[in-house]
C-alpha cells in the first residue's frame, strides 16, 4: 500500500521535483498496487476444497483439505487428542460453570459447545485454568460469541509459546537507526519544503531552527502516540515490540518526512478491557501532546486571503474550515483576526499539531485494526464493530465527496479489513467508565472530521 509513494520519491529523486512526472507513472502505481495488494491477501488464503463447495460433507472432513501454498499458511491444524484426552476435556468444563454439549473438531480448532452457566469473567478463568492445568500450555483458549448470541470456547495451538524462546521480541538497533533518520527528514522537511511562515521575501525557506521545531514538535506527538501503546500493552503482559518510526525523503506529494510509526503485538491480547485500553492509549496521549502544540503554532501563524489553492494540505494558505475542531481552535488561538474568509499561513509547530490530529484522527477511524477499530470491537463486540466499520466507511467516501482530502482515506479505508482478531477473553463486556471515554474519543474523531455546519459559521463569524 505504500509503494506508490516510495515509487514517486525515487522518481523524484532522480529526475528533480521540477521535471513533469510521466501520467502513467503518477496513476498507475496508484491503481496497480492496491490490486496487487488484494490479489497476494487472496494468494496467502487457504484454497477451499470443491468438496466443501459442494456441501453434503461434515467439517470434520473438510479439516483433512489442505491449501495449495501451505508455506504461506502459517495457521496449524490441531493435533489430534485420543479418547482419553477428550475425557480429560470434558472434565476441564465444570457444568456449573460451563455446561458443554458437543465438541467441534476444525481445521485450526477445537469448538467447545454448551450453556454458559455463570458470568463471562468467572467462566472464562475456570476453563483457561483447568485447560492450563490438564494440557499444560498446548491451547491457546479464547472465548467468543458464536452467531447465535451463544458463547462458545475454542482451544487453538499455541505456536506463541513454541516460539516465544526462539524469536527476538524487539531490535534496539533497528529502532534507534530508523528513529536517527526520521529526525533527519522531518528536519529536511522544516527546513527545504516550506516558504517562510512571517511572508518575507519570496522564496526565502524557513531557518534551521524551524526545522528542527517541526522535527521536534513531530517527533514529540507520534512518539508520545506509539509509547503509550507501547506502555499500555506492556501493563497487560502483551509482548510488544519498541516503536518502529518510518523516514520518507520529503517531497512535494508527501512533504513530512515520516509516514508515522508502529508498535507490533507478539502475543494474543487477554480480553476486551485490555484491548480497548491499548487501543485508546496511543491517539489519547498523542492529542494531548499534539493541543497545546497546535494552540501555541496557530497563535504564532498568520492569517491571510483564501486562495484558489488554499486548502488543508496547504499549510501556506491552509483552511481551518474543513475541520471544526481545528475551527474552534484558531477562533479561539487569533481571536478576531481569523475570519470566515482567512486562509492561515502556519507556523512550523501549527504544522505538526495538524499532523498530530491527521494521526489521531486516522488512528480513531473504527475499522479493522486500527485503534478506533479496537475500541468498537472492545466496546460492541466483534460483529458490531465489523457493521460499524463497514459503515464508516461509507460515511468518509460520502464525506469524500465534499471534502477531496479525504479521499485518500476513503480509499484505505476500504483496503482494510473490517473484522478485528478476537481477544483471548472475548466475551466480557467493558465497564461504563471505559464506555464512556470510548464514546468522548469518537466524539473527538467526528470535531475532526466534520466540516464546520453553516449554523455554527454564523454563530463564530
Amino acid at each position: 500500500m505504500m509503494m506508490p509513494a516510495f515509487i514517486w520519491t525515487g522518481w523524484i529523486l532522480v529526475n528533480g521535483e521540477n521535471e513533469r512526472m510521466p501520467t502513467l507513472l503518477l496513476f498507475g502505481p496508484f491503481i496497480a498496487c492496491p490490486i496487487l495488494y488484494y490479489l497476494l491477501i487472496q494468494w496467502g488464503r487457504p484454497a477451499k476444497s470443491a468438496a466443501t463447495s459442494q456441501s453434503g460433507q461434515s467439517e470434520a472432513a473438510t479439516s483433512q483439505q489442505r491449501s495449495p501454498l501451505p508455506a504461506l499458511d502459517p495457521r496449524p491444524v490441531v493435533r489430534p487428542i485420543d479418547k482419553e484426552e477428550e475425557a480429560a476435556l470434558q472434565n476441564c468444563f465444570p457444568w456449573s460453570v460451563y455446561y458443554l454439549q458437543n465438541v467441534e473438531y476444525r481445521p485450526q480448532a477445537l469448538i467447545c459447545r454448551g450453556q454458559l452457566r455463570t458470568s463471562p469473567e468467572v467462566a472464562y478463568k475456570t476453563i483457561q485454568e483447568n485447560i492450563q492445568q490438564q494440557f499444560g500450555d498446548r491451547f491457546l483458549v479464547v472465548f467468543q460469541e458464536g452467531l447465535n448470541g451463544k458463547p462458545f470456547f475454542a482451544l487453538v495451538p499455541n505456536t506463541v509459546a513454541q516460539t516465544q524462546s526462539q524469536a527476538r521480541l524487539t531490535r534496539p538497533t533497528w529502532a534507534i537507526a530508523l528513529l536517527l533518520a526520521t529526525i533527519f527528514t522531518t528536519t529536511l522537511a522544516g527546513r527545504g519544503d516550506r516558504r517562510c511562515h512571517r511572508g518575507t521575501a519570496s522564496g526565502q525557506y524557513w531557518p534551521a531552527a524551524a526545522g528542527f521545531a517541526l522535527c521536534l514538535a513531530l517527533m514529540a506527538i507520534l512518539g508520545t502516540h506509539e509509547m503509550a501503546h507501547y506502555l499500555a500493552a506492556r501493563r497487560y503482559r502483551i509482548r510488544a515490540t519498541l516503536p518502529y518510526f518510518i523516514p520518507v525523503p520529503p517531497a512535494t506529494f508527501f512533504p513530512f518526512g515520516t509516514f508515522g510509526a508502529f508498535i507490533q503485538m507478539r502475543s494474543p491480547v487477554p480480553n476486551r478491557k485490555a484491548l480497548f485500553d491499548v487501543g485508546i492509549a496511543g491517539p489519547l496521549a498523542g492529542f494531548l501532546v499534539a493541543l497545546p502544540l497546535l494552540m501555541w503554532g496557530l497563535a504564532h501563524s498568520t492569517p491571510t486571503e483564501l486562495s484558489e489553492t488554499s486548502s488543508l494540505l496547504n499549510f501556506t494558505s491552509f483552511t481551518p474550515t474543513n475541520s471544526l475542531l481545528l475551527t474552534l481552535l484558531s477562533k479561539l488561538a487569533l481571536g478576531s483576526q481569523f475570519t470566515a474568509e482567512s486562509a492561515l499561513e502556519l507556523h512550523p509547530i501549527a504544522v505538526a499539531g495538524c499532523l498530530g490530529l491527521v494521526v489521531t484522527a486516522l488512528n480513531l477511524m473504527p475499522v479493522g485494526q486500527l485503534d478506533g477499530g479496537h475500541m468498537v470491537h472492545a466496546m460492541f463486540g466483534q460483529r458490531v464493530g465489523a457493521i460499524i466499520g463497514q459503515v464508516s466507511r461509507l460515511i468518509v467516501l460520502a464525506l469524500a465527496l465534499k471534502v477531496q482530502e479525504y479521499l485518500l482515506w476513503a480509499i484505505l479505508l476500504f483496503f482494510m479489513p473490517v473484522v478485528d482478531e478476537p481477544a483471548l477473553n472475548d466475551v466480557s463486556d467493558l465497564d461504563n467508565r471505559r464506555d464512556l471515554l470510548g464514546l468522548m474519543a469518537l466524539s473527538l474523531l467526528v470535531l475532526i472530521v466534520l466540516p464546520v455546519p453553516p449554523a455554527v459559521t454564523q454563530i463564530l463569524f
